[in-house]
């Protein structure tokens, strides 16, 4: 645990074509951490699944901490549990065999004053959680369960028939339309009121005590700590997001596995905030919602927190079930930069390569280097920037219809946020509904990004709107749709450079009064019965071939 990791040794093998563009990056420092092992057996620690182990775990955590650290050991066994605050110098151990479950007594947790969604909100404290820890650890071969399915609300659509039925057997109540089920009347009750756990005067104590069921923890927080590890354990079934670091500094997440059911709401694997020097590595996510995902912030809270996300590697990781693979935002308003992302997997995630945010939230989205990721079976995009994002499901249920958003240039507001500088390479996807989608805002294009040398597998290629400066080059398009393979509106300096495709009805097709600059260079148009269309107010001179 003595090693420290240099963002510059990324370099050596990844990221190569950008190597002058990236800057250079501080080390990432390690806990470390006293040999002195103190067993919560010691405490009156009890593995039969029954006794509650707060206070053995609790006794083992202070008496480390006040020797100078150490590792508190979990041992093989069944360990029921409250929740467990660390403190600084402690490594909490999970010995193989060893399954730390956090009780679904609600009575267990406190209702706090925390942040869920980049805002101050009222919730139930965390199953695991430290604030202002240095020098703290949760490591070994053990599983840490939330116990989520205690909590969390779940849509009928998204269970069989047979599983619907048999989760209302099993208690709690359904919503008045009856698509929805709810632990208990509390939970939808608190689901009915706008931004129910925010913080504001006009709330009294009793009133979030009536919805305490409904204000569900993440099952891990660590706040505001330095050299924070977490190596080798599982961490599953939690009520909302799973893993969640907010303002710390020196944070490794090594070869850990995080699982959610598919169905799981904000089942996040783990959302990084306003976080600096950051390394997770060689682990695996298969969860509910966003698997690895970056934010620092919502809207004017998180723009006067001003604290971005930065200097990050993201390498050698797997994601499977999840929203997006790799995600930026939307909560991204005090910013995300120097992010170096390596040699990922994602298979079956509903997107890729995910970065979305929306008006209102500010915040400047930088120097995002991607290089060699892979990805197969993805049911939505494989590529997305969305500076729309609308808080819903990235792909469709069957059946649901959605009106796209309204498209009106806006005063740029320091409520405006802004994508650029993104460097993609290296990229093959065998299996997406879109292979690329841009949609930026009028006012603020998505800016300054470079896609090259990709194949992209897709049933549709590209659709564009509002970017400026974009280069696509030696990027292949193995598509089914063809008319058109790749579609451009109200977007400019656009450099389509080697471009590969299947023999295809029109090849591009621009559109908008906007469009400008758009080259086609390097590539055999000769595929195409139609190599460029032009519509909806395109002039010919928006394009050329070169």
């Amino acid at each position: 645990m003595k090693r420290n990791f240099l963002f510059a040794l990324l370099l050596a093998g990844t990221a190569t074509a950008f190597a002058q563009q990236q800057p250079a990056m501080p080390r990432i420092t390690q806990p470390q951490f006293r040999k002195d092992t103190l067993s919560i057996l010691a405490y009156g620690g009890k593995n039969d699944g029954v006794t509650l182990n707060t206070e053995a775990i609790k006794k083992a955590i202070a008496a480390a901490n006040k020797k100078g650290g150490g590792v508190v050991l979990v041992p093989a066994g069944f360990w029921l549990t409250g929740p467990v605050v660390l403190q600084s110098n402690v490594n909490l151990h999970l010995a193989k065999g060893a399954l730390l479950q956090f009780t679904d007594d609600f009575s267990q947790y406190k209702l706090i004053a925390t942040n869920w969604e980049g805002l101050d909100q009222m919730r139930n404290e965390s199953p695991l959680s430290a604030t202002n820890a240095v020098n703290i650890a949760v490591t070994g071969q053990g599983i840490v369960d939330g116990n989520g399915g205690a909590w969390r609300a779940v849509k009928k659509e998204k269970l069989t028939e047979s599983q619907w039925k048999k989760l209302v057997a099993s208690g709690g109540v359904v919503s008045d339309d009856k698509r929805m089920w709810y632990p208990s009347e509390q939970s939808k009750k608190g689901n009915s009121i706008k931004n129910a756990g925010a913080i504001s005067p006009e709330k009294t104590p009793d009133f979030y005590a009536s919805i305490k069921d409904f204000l569900r923890p993440n099952l891990l927080v660590f706040t505001s700590c330095k050299n924070v590890l977490l190596e080798g354990v599982t961490f599953q079934n939690s009520p909302a997001w799973n893993l969640h670091p907010l303002m710390c500094e020196n944070l490794t997440v090594r070869s850990v596995k995080v699982f959610n059911p598919w169905f799981a709401q904000n089942g996040d694997g783990i959302d990084v905030e306003s976080c600096k020097n950051v390394l997770i590595e060689n682990s695996l996510f298969d969860v509910g919602d966003d698997g690895i995902c970056i934010k620092s912030g919502r809207d004017e809270a998180g723009r006067k927190r001003a604290l971005p996300t930065e200097n990050a590697i993201i390498r050698n990781n797997t994601v499977y079930h999840a929203h997006g693979g790799f995600v930026i935002g939307s909560e991204m308003s005090g910013g995300a930069r120097n992010l170096w992302v390596d040699n990922n997997t994602f298979i079956g995630t509903d997107i890729g390569l995910r970065f979305k945010t929306t008006r209102g939230r500010g915040g400047v989205v930088e120097n995002i280097f991607i290089t060699n990721t892979t990805m197969k079976d993805i049911p939505g995009e494989a590529i997305l920037f969305d500076m729309y994002y609308a808080a819903q499901d990235p792909v469709p249920m069957a059946g649901e219809r959605r009106e796209p958003p309204k498209v009106e240039k806006l005063p740029v507001t320091e409520a405006t946020p802004i994508f650029r500088k993104f460097r993609i390479s290296n990229v093959v996807c065998d299996g997406a509904e879109k292979a690329l989608f841009v949609r930026g805002l009028p006012e603020m294009n998505v800016t300054d990004v470079v896609l090259e040398n990709m194949t992209l597998q897709a049933h549709k290629g590209m659709e564009m709107t509002e970017a400026t400066g974009f280069t696509l080059r030696n990027v292949r398009f193995v598509t089914k749709e063809t008319d058109p393979v790749l579609s451009i509106h109200n977007s400019k300096n656009i450099t389509l450079d080697k471009i590969g495709y299947n023999p295809a009805a029109v090849l591009l097709q621009v559109t908008g009064t906007d469009s400008k600059e758009i080259k086609l260079k390097g590539t055999d148009t000769r595929s195409a019965q139609k190599p460029v269309a032009l519509d909806f107010g395109a002039r010919a001179e928006a394009v050329s071939i070169l």
